[in-house]
Protein backbone atom coordinates (compact mmCIF):
# COMPACT_ATOMS: atom_id res chain seq x y z
CA UNK A 1 0.00 0.00 0.00
CA UNK A 2 1.27 3.87 -0.81
CA UNK A 3 2.16 5.63 1.81
CA UNK A 4 -0.49 8.57 2.33
CA UNK A 5 1.70 11.60 3.39
CA UNK A 6 -0.51 14.58 5.13
CA UNK A 7 -1.64 17.15 2.72
CA UNK A 8 0.89 20.69 3.33
CA UNK A 9 -2.20 22.31 5.20
CA UNK A 10 -2.82 18.94 7.00
CA UNK A 11 0.90 19.37 7.60
CA UNK A 12 0.95 22.75 8.76
CA UNK A 13 -1.86 22.25 11.25
CA UNK A 14 -0.24 19.08 12.66
CA UNK A 15 3.13 20.98 13.09
CA UNK A 16 1.92 24.77 14.59
CA UNK A 17 0.17 22.67 17.73
CA UNK A 18 1.60 23.27 21.20
CA UNK A 19 0.21 21.70 24.61
CA UNK A 20 -1.10 25.17 25.55
CA UNK A 21 -2.57 26.10 21.76
CA UNK A 22 -4.13 21.80 20.55
CA UNK A 23 -4.81 22.26 17.25
CA UNK A 24 -8.30 20.27 17.49
CA UNK A 25 -11.78 21.30 16.46
CA UNK A 26 -14.85 20.25 18.13
CA UNK A 27 -18.61 19.68 17.81
CA UNK A 28 -21.03 19.54 21.25
CA UNK A 29 -23.96 17.87 20.29
CA UNK A 30 -26.77 17.63 22.90
CA UNK A 31 -29.36 14.73 22.75
CA UNK A 32 -32.36 14.00 24.04
CA UNK A 33 -32.19 11.09 25.76
CA UNK A 34 -34.00 8.38 24.33
CA UNK A 35 -35.05 6.36 27.88
CA UNK A 36 -33.04 5.51 31.16
CA UNK A 37 -29.17 4.52 30.34
CA UNK A 38 -29.10 6.40 27.11
CA UNK A 39 -25.43 8.25 27.91
CA UNK A 40 -24.42 4.89 28.82
CA UNK A 41 -25.63 3.43 25.60
CA UNK A 42 -24.22 5.75 23.21
CA UNK A 43 -20.81 5.53 24.88
CA UNK A 44 -21.40 1.80 23.95
CA UNK A 45 -21.99 2.34 20.34
CA UNK A 46 -19.28 4.98 19.60
CA UNK A 47 -16.77 2.46 21.59
CA UNK A 48 -18.15 -0.01 19.05
CA UNK A 49 -18.60 1.92 15.36
CA UNK A 50 -15.57 3.50 15.83
CA UNK A 51 -13.62 0.38 15.25
CA UNK A 52 -15.09 -0.31 11.96
CA UNK A 53 -14.11 3.66 10.49
CA UNK A 54 -10.56 2.98 8.93
CA UNK A 55 -9.63 6.74 9.33
CA UNK A 56 -10.13 6.57 13.06
CA UNK A 57 -7.77 3.86 13.53
CA UNK A 58 -5.00 5.91 11.66
CA UNK A 59 -2.61 7.61 13.06
CA UNK A 60 0.25 9.89 12.30
CA UNK A 61 3.76 9.49 12.56
CA UNK A 62 6.92 11.09 10.65
CA UNK A 63 8.67 9.98 7.64
CA UNK A 64 11.92 9.84 6.09
CA UNK A 65 11.22 11.05 3.10
CA UNK A 66 10.91 13.72 2.26
CA UNK A 67 12.78 14.94 5.17
CA UNK A 68 10.26 16.67 7.84
CA UNK A 69 7.04 15.28 6.09
CA UNK A 70 4.58 13.17 7.93
CA UNK A 71 2.58 10.16 6.91
CA UNK A 72 -0.76 8.24 7.82
CA UNK A 73 -0.65 4.55 9.31
CA UNK A 74 -2.48 2.20 10.73
CA UNK A 75 -2.45 2.04 14.48
CA UNK A 76 -1.82 -1.65 15.19
CA UNK A 77 -2.59 -1.04 18.91
CA UNK A 78 -5.98 0.52 18.56
CA UNK A 79 -7.86 0.62 21.84
CA UNK A 80 -11.38 2.21 21.19
CA UNK A 81 -11.65 2.53 25.17
CA UNK A 82 -8.65 5.41 24.61
CA UNK A 83 -10.59 7.45 22.31
CA UNK A 84 -14.43 7.21 23.43
CA UNK A 85 -15.16 8.48 27.18
CA UNK A 86 -17.96 8.46 29.35
CA UNK A 87 -17.48 11.62 31.63
CA UNK A 88 -20.14 12.58 34.97
CA UNK A 89 -20.58 15.84 34.84
CA UNK A 90 -22.79 17.59 37.75
CA UNK A 91 -22.34 20.58 35.34
CA UNK A 92 -26.31 21.51 34.47
CA UNK A 93 -25.18 23.02 31.25
CA UNK A 94 -22.70 20.30 29.01
CA UNK A 95 -20.84 23.69 27.48
CA UNK A 96 -19.42 23.94 31.28
CA UNK A 97 -17.80 20.60 31.37
CA UNK A 98 -16.69 21.17 27.37
CA UNK A 99 -14.14 23.78 28.08
CA UNK A 100 -11.54 21.75 30.03
CA UNK A 101 -11.82 18.89 27.59
CA UNK A 102 -11.31 21.73 24.81
CA UNK A 103 -8.41 22.81 26.84
CA UNK A 104 -6.66 19.66 26.87
CA UNK A 105 -4.30 17.99 23.59
CA UNK A 106 -4.83 15.12 21.92
CA UNK A 107 -2.14 12.67 22.26
CA UNK A 108 0.19 12.80 19.22
CA UNK A 109 0.82 8.95 19.46
CA UNK A 110 -2.67 7.91 18.97
CA UNK A 111 -4.82 8.41 16.51
CA UNK A 112 -6.00 12.23 16.69
CA UNK A 113 -9.78 12.02 17.86
CA UNK A 114 -11.93 11.67 21.21
CA UNK A 115 -15.26 11.45 22.07
CA UNK A 116 -16.71 12.12 25.56
CA UNK A 117 -19.83 11.33 26.55
CA UNK A 118 -21.06 13.55 29.05
CA UNK A 119 -23.83 12.46 31.49
CA UNK A 120 -25.35 15.05 33.78
CA UNK A 121 -27.56 15.61 36.49
CA UNK A 122 -30.44 16.15 33.96
CA UNK A 123 -31.82 12.44 33.07
CA UNK A 124 -33.55 13.68 29.84
CA UNK A 125 -30.24 14.59 28.00
CA UNK A 126 -27.17 13.59 27.44
CA UNK A 127 -24.01 15.37 25.33
CA UNK A 128 -21.35 13.89 23.01
CA UNK A 129 -18.24 16.19 22.67
CA UNK A 130 -16.29 15.01 19.85
CA UNK A 131 -12.74 16.65 19.15
CA UNK A 132 -11.04 16.01 15.96
CA UNK A 133 -7.67 17.05 15.01
CA UNK A 134 -7.37 19.80 12.25
CA UNK A 135 -5.09 17.48 10.16
CA UNK A 136 -7.55 14.97 10.42
CA UNK A 137 -10.34 17.12 9.20
CA UNK A 138 -11.66 20.48 8.29
CA UNK A 139 -15.26 21.27 9.60
CA UNK A 140 -16.93 19.22 6.68
CA UNK A 141 -15.05 16.73 6.88
CA UNK A 142 -15.74 16.43 10.97
CA UNK A 143 -18.95 16.38 10.11
CA UNK A 144 -18.42 13.50 7.34
CA UNK A 145 -16.56 11.14 9.94
CA UNK A 146 -19.24 12.08 12.59
CA UNK A 147 -21.72 10.87 10.43
CA UNK A 148 -20.21 7.48 10.31
CA UNK A 149 -20.56 6.93 13.89
CA UNK A 150 -24.48 7.75 14.08
CA UNK A 151 -27.15 5.38 13.50
CA UNK A 152 -27.78 3.67 10.06
CA UNK A 153 -30.42 5.95 8.31
CA UNK A 154 -30.27 8.91 9.92
CA UNK A 155 -26.64 10.44 8.07
CA UNK A 156 -25.54 9.70 4.95
CA UNK A 157 -22.00 7.90 4.83
CA UNK A 158 -19.34 9.66 2.73
CA UNK A 159 -18.69 8.21 -0.20
CA UNK A 160 -15.20 6.39 -0.81
CA UNK A 161 -13.53 8.23 -3.95
CA UNK A 162 -10.87 6.17 -5.11
CA UNK A 163 -7.73 7.87 -5.97
CA UNK A 164 -7.07 6.92 -10.06
CA UNK A 165 -4.06 5.25 -10.89
CA UNK A 166 -1.33 7.61 -12.88
CA UNK A 167 0.81 5.71 -15.52
CA UNK A 168 4.03 7.26 -16.84
CA UNK A 169 2.93 8.45 -20.12
CA UNK A 170 0.14 10.31 -18.81
CA UNK A 171 2.37 12.38 -16.39
CA UNK A 172 5.14 12.78 -19.34
CA UNK A 173 2.22 14.25 -21.55
CA UNK A 174 0.76 16.19 -18.94
CA UNK A 175 4.05 17.62 -17.60
CA UNK A 176 4.12 21.25 -19.86
CA UNK A 177 0.27 22.19 -18.21
CA UNK A 178 1.64 20.95 -14.74
CA UNK A 179 4.84 23.49 -15.32
CA UNK A 180 2.37 26.10 -16.41
CA UNK A 181 0.01 25.84 -13.04
CA UNK A 182 3.45 25.85 -11.02
CA UNK A 183 4.36 29.14 -12.52
CA UNK A 184 0.44 30.03 -11.90
CA UNK A 185 0.53 29.06 -8.18
CA UNK A 186 4.11 31.06 -7.71
CA UNK A 187 1.94 33.70 -9.22
CA UNK A 188 -0.67 33.33 -6.51
CA UNK A 189 1.55 32.80 -3.71
CA UNK A 190 2.92 35.90 -4.07
CA UNK A 191 -0.41 37.79 -4.76
CA UNK A 192 -1.33 36.51 -1.61
CA UNK A 193 1.12 37.47 0.37
CA UNK A 194 1.33 40.91 -0.96
CA UNK A 195 -2.50 41.18 0.19
CA UNK A 196 -1.78 39.75 3.93
CA UNK A 197 0.80 42.33 3.83
CA UNK A 198 -1.34 45.59 3.24
CA UNK A 199 -4.04 44.13 5.90
CA UNK A 200 -1.40 43.40 8.24
CA UNK A 201 -1.82 46.88 10.24
CA UNK A 202 -3.65 46.45 13.34
CA UNK A 203 -6.48 48.94 13.69
CA UNK A 204 -8.87 49.12 15.69
CA UNK A 205 -8.18 45.67 17.47
CA UNK A 206 -9.70 45.81 21.49
CA UNK A 207 -7.40 44.46 24.13
CA UNK A 208 -10.06 42.10 24.91
CA UNK A 209 -9.34 40.24 21.70
CA UNK A 210 -6.05 39.68 22.53
CA UNK A 211 -4.43 37.00 25.12
CA UNK A 212 -0.93 36.71 26.86
CA UNK A 213 0.47 34.18 24.06
CA UNK A 214 2.78 32.48 27.23
CA UNK A 215 -0.69 31.61 29.29
CA UNK A 216 -1.75 28.18 30.38
CA UNK A 217 -4.15 27.48 27.99
CA UNK A 218 -7.82 27.21 30.10
CA UNK A 219 -10.48 27.35 28.15
CA UNK A 220 -14.00 28.52 28.28
CA UNK A 221 -17.53 27.63 25.99
CA UNK A 222 -20.29 29.12 25.84
CA UNK A 223 -22.97 28.28 23.69
CA UNK A 224 -26.13 29.77 22.19
CA UNK A 225 -29.33 28.85 20.22
CA UNK A 226 -30.75 31.47 18.27
CA UNK A 227 -34.17 31.20 15.99
CA UNK A 228 -33.65 30.58 12.27
CA UNK A 229 -36.61 31.93 11.37
CA UNK A 230 -35.49 35.49 13.10
CA UNK A 231 -31.86 35.84 11.02
CA UNK A 232 -34.18 35.33 8.09
CA UNK A 233 -36.36 37.90 8.90
CA UNK A 234 -33.40 40.26 9.52
CA UNK A 235 -31.85 38.95 5.77
CA UNK A 236 -35.00 39.04 3.82
CA UNK A 237 -35.61 43.27 5.37
CA UNK A 238 -31.70 44.07 5.37
CA UNK A 239 -30.52 42.15 2.52
CA UNK A 240 -27.02 40.12 2.07
CA UNK A 241 -27.06 36.58 2.95
CA UNK A 242 -27.82 34.57 5.93
CA UNK A 243 -24.11 33.98 6.56
CA UNK A 244 -23.47 37.95 6.16
CA UNK A 245 -26.36 38.54 9.34
CA UNK A 246 -24.41 35.68 11.55
CA UNK A 247 -21.34 37.77 10.91
CA UNK A 248 -22.52 41.27 11.65
CA UNK A 249 -24.25 39.66 15.20
CA UNK A 250 -20.79 38.67 16.18
CA UNK A 251 -19.52 42.47 15.30
CA UNK A 252 -22.95 43.89 17.12
CA UNK A 253 -22.50 41.74 20.38
CA UNK A 254 -18.98 42.27 20.73
CA UNK A 255 -19.41 46.06 20.41
CA UNK A 256 -22.09 45.74 23.42
CA UNK A 257 -20.02 43.15 25.04
CA UNK A 258 -16.62 45.89 25.09
CA UNK A 259 -19.42 48.76 26.36
CA UNK A 260 -20.80 46.53 29.11
CA UNK A 261 -17.37 45.94 30.06
CA UNK A 262 -16.83 49.69 30.42
CA UNK A 263 -13.72 49.20 27.65
CA UNK A 264 -12.85 52.30 25.67
CA UNK A 265 -15.32 53.01 22.75
CA UNK A 266 -14.50 50.90 19.59
CA UNK A 267 -12.52 52.59 16.80
CA UNK A 268 -10.68 52.67 13.72
CA UNK A 269 -11.20 49.80 11.01
CA UNK A 270 -11.76 47.09 13.37
CA UNK A 271 -10.84 43.83 14.20
CA UNK A 272 -9.52 41.72 11.12
CA UNK A 273 -11.76 38.06 10.87
CA UNK A 274 -11.07 35.33 9.74
CA UNK A 275 -13.59 33.41 7.53
CA UNK A 276 -12.65 30.24 6.62
CA UNK A 277 -13.83 29.11 3.25
CA UNK A 278 -14.66 25.35 2.38
CA UNK A 279 -13.27 24.12 -1.39
CA UNK A 280 -15.67 21.10 -0.98
CA UNK A 281 -19.00 20.95 -2.39
CA UNK A 282 -20.65 18.81 0.84
CA UNK A 283 -19.56 16.22 3.36
CA UNK A 284 -17.58 13.64 1.34
CA UNK A 285 -17.45 15.59 -1.38
CA UNK A 286 -15.16 16.55 -4.20
CA UNK A 287 -11.60 16.69 -2.64
CA UNK A 288 -11.07 13.94 -0.11
CA UNK A 289 -9.84 13.54 3.07
CA UNK A 290 -7.64 16.43 5.10
CA UNK A 291 -8.46 20.18 5.08
CA UNK A 292 -9.65 22.01 2.05
CA UNK A 293 -10.07 25.32 3.15
CA UNK A 294 -9.24 28.95 2.16
CA UNK A 295 -10.64 32.35 3.33
CA UNK A 296 -11.69 35.73 3.21
CA UNK A 297 -10.47 38.00 5.51
CA UNK A 298 -12.55 41.08 7.02
CA UNK A 299 -13.00 44.31 9.38
CA UNK A 300 -15.62 43.70 11.81
CA UNK A 301 -16.75 47.37 11.92
CA UNK A 302 -17.19 47.76 15.25
CA UNK A 303 -16.77 51.43 15.67
CA UNK A 304 -20.51 51.60 13.09
CA UNK A 305 -22.92 52.13 15.93
CA UNK A 306 -25.68 51.53 13.82
CA UNK A 307 -27.04 47.98 13.29
CA UNK A 308 -28.05 48.36 9.53
CA UNK A 309 -25.15 49.98 8.66
CA UNK A 310 -22.95 47.65 10.28
CA UNK A 311 -24.67 44.82 8.72
CA UNK A 312 -24.14 46.52 5.32
CA UNK A 313 -20.82 47.30 5.78
CA UNK A 314 -20.09 43.38 6.59
CA UNK A 315 -22.24 42.37 3.39
CA UNK A 316 -20.74 45.09 1.13
CA UNK A 317 -17.06 43.42 2.07
CA UNK A 318 -18.11 39.74 1.60
CA UNK A 319 -19.31 40.76 -1.17
CA UNK A 320 -15.94 42.07 -2.47
CA UNK A 321 -14.17 38.59 -0.71
CA UNK A 322 -17.04 36.86 -2.94
CA UNK A 323 -16.45 39.06 -6.15
CA UNK A 324 -11.97 38.18 -5.93
CA UNK A 325 -12.74 34.43 -5.25
CA UNK A 326 -11.32 32.43 -2.16
CA UNK A 327 -8.19 32.30 -4.07
CA UNK A 328 -7.14 35.53 -3.72
CA UNK A 329 -6.49 38.06 -0.87
CA UNK A 330 -5.43 37.87 2.76
CA UNK A 331 -7.63 35.52 3.63
CA UNK A 332 -6.25 33.08 1.56
CA UNK A 333 -3.60 32.72 3.58
CA UNK A 334 -3.83 28.71 3.74
CA UNK A 335 -3.09 28.26 0.64
CA UNK A 336 0.30 29.54 1.17
CA UNK A 337 0.66 25.68 2.98
CA UNK A 338 1.51 24.21 -0.17
CA UNK A 339 4.15 26.04 -1.85
CA UNK A 340 6.04 25.37 1.66
CA UNK A 341 8.92 22.23 1.58
CA UNK A 342 7.49 19.78 4.87
CA UNK A 343 10.75 20.65 6.06
CA UNK A 344 9.86 24.29 6.25
CA UNK A 345 6.36 23.13 8.34
CA UNK A 346 8.35 21.07 10.87
CA UNK A 347 11.13 24.08 11.40
CA UNK A 348 8.94 26.76 10.72
CA UNK A 349 5.66 25.56 12.58
CA UNK A 350 6.13 27.35 16.24
CA UNK A 351 7.51 30.50 14.23
CA UNK A 352 4.20 30.19 12.60
CA UNK A 353 1.86 29.19 15.40
CA UNK A 354 3.28 33.23 16.83
CA UNK A 355 2.66 34.89 14.18
CA UNK A 356 -1.22 33.77 13.96
CA UNK A 357 -2.35 37.29 15.70
CA UNK A 358 -0.02 39.07 12.98
CA UNK A 359 -2.53 37.22 10.05
CA UNK A 360 -6.38 37.65 11.92
CA UNK A 361 -7.49 39.27 15.22
CA UNK A 362 -10.50 36.66 15.62
CA UNK A 363 -11.92 33.26 13.87
CA UNK A 364 -15.33 33.60 12.67
CA UNK A 365 -15.87 30.08 10.78
CA UNK A 366 -19.13 28.47 9.61
CA UNK A 367 -20.04 24.49 9.23
CA UNK A 368 -23.37 23.62 7.30
CA UNK A 369 -25.58 20.57 8.73
CA UNK A 370 -27.64 18.80 6.43
CA UNK A 371 -31.50 19.19 7.47
CA UNK A 372 -31.93 15.33 8.16
CA UNK A 373 -32.09 14.43 12.09
CA UNK A 374 -29.58 12.92 13.60
CA UNK A 375 -29.81 9.79 16.41
CA UNK A 376 -27.04 7.61 18.59
CA UNK A 377 -28.70 4.80 20.26
CA UNK A 378 -32.36 6.12 19.12
CA UNK A 379 -31.55 9.44 20.78
CA UNK A 380 -31.99 12.49 18.94
CA UNK A 381 -29.30 15.26 18.62
CA UNK A 382 -31.80 18.62 19.65
CA UNK A 383 -28.99 20.96 19.33
CA UNK A 384 -24.97 21.11 17.70
CA UNK A 385 -22.32 23.59 18.54
CA UNK A 386 -19.35 23.67 16.51
CA UNK A 387 -16.47 24.63 18.35
CA UNK A 388 -13.12 26.15 16.55
CA UNK A 389 -9.26 26.17 17.95
CA UNK A 390 -7.51 28.89 19.49
CA UNK A 391 -4.48 30.68 18.11
CA UNK A 392 -2.19 31.57 19.75
CA UNK A 393 -2.15 35.09 20.87
CA UNK A 394 -6.22 35.36 20.23
CA UNK A 395 -8.62 35.65 23.33
CA UNK A 396 -11.71 34.01 21.25
CA UNK A 397 -13.06 31.82 18.58
CA UNK A 398 -16.74 31.79 16.86
CA UNK A 399 -17.70 28.68 15.13
CA UNK A 400 -21.68 28.82 14.36
CA UNK A 401 -23.78 26.16 12.37
CA UNK A 402 -27.75 25.77 11.39
CA UNK A 403 -29.67 22.23 12.25
CA UNK A 404 -32.95 22.11 11.79
CA UNK A 405 -34.27 25.68 12.08
CA UNK A 406 -31.94 26.83 14.81
CA UNK A 407 -28.67 28.79 14.56
CA UNK A 408 -26.31 27.43 17.12
CA UNK A 409 -23.12 29.57 18.12
CA UNK A 410 -20.25 28.05 19.87
CA UNK A 411 -17.96 30.42 21.47
CA UNK A 412 -13.97 29.56 22.58
CA UNK A 413 -12.03 31.79 24.78
CA UNK A 414 -8.93 32.05 26.35
CA UNK A 415 -10.39 32.10 30.02
CA UNK A 416 -7.99 34.44 31.80
CA UNK A 417 -8.45 36.91 29.20
CA UNK A 418 -12.60 36.55 28.92
CA UNK A 419 -13.64 35.32 31.91
CA UNK A 420 -17.41 36.87 31.14
CA UNK A 421 -17.42 34.42 28.04
CA UNK A 422 -21.58 34.20 29.13
CA UNK A 423 -22.05 37.72 28.81
CA UNK A 424 -20.88 37.61 25.25
CA UNK A 425 -23.48 35.51 24.47
CA UNK A 426 -25.96 36.90 25.53
CA UNK A 427 -24.73 40.25 23.65
CA UNK A 428 -25.15 37.60 20.57
CA UNK A 429 -29.23 37.61 21.81
CA UNK A 430 -29.66 40.95 22.06
CA UNK A 431 -27.94 41.95 18.91
CA UNK A 432 -30.36 39.99 17.20
CA UNK A 433 -33.43 41.18 19.17
CA UNK A 434 -32.02 44.93 18.05
CA UNK A 435 -32.13 43.72 14.14
CA UNK A 436 -35.43 42.29 14.34
CA UNK A 437 -36.54 45.46 15.66
CA UNK A 438 -34.71 47.57 13.44
CA UNK A 439 -36.41 45.42 10.04
CA UNK A 440 -40.14 45.08 11.14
Amino acid sequence: MATEHLSPLDLAFWRIESADHPMHLGALAVFRAAGPGAAERAAELLTVRCTAVPRLRRRIRDVLLPVGAAAWSPDPGFDPARHVFLVRTDEEVPHAAAGPLMARPLDRALPPWEAHVLAGPDPDSFAVLFKFHHALADGLGALALAATLFDEGTAPRPPVRPVPEQRAGSLLRRLPGALAARVQDVGQALEIGAAVARAGLPLGVPTALTADSTGAGAREVACLALDLDEVNLVRKGAGGTVNDVLIALVAGALRRWLAERGDPEPWGAGPRALIPVSRRRGPGGAGGAGNRLSGYLLRLPLAEADPLCRLNRVRAAMDRNKDAGPARGAGAVALLADHVHPLGHRLGGPLVAQAARLLFDILVTSVPLPGFSFTLGGSPVREVYPLAPLARGQSLAVAVSTYRGTVHYGLVADAAAVPDLAALAGALRAELDTLVREVS
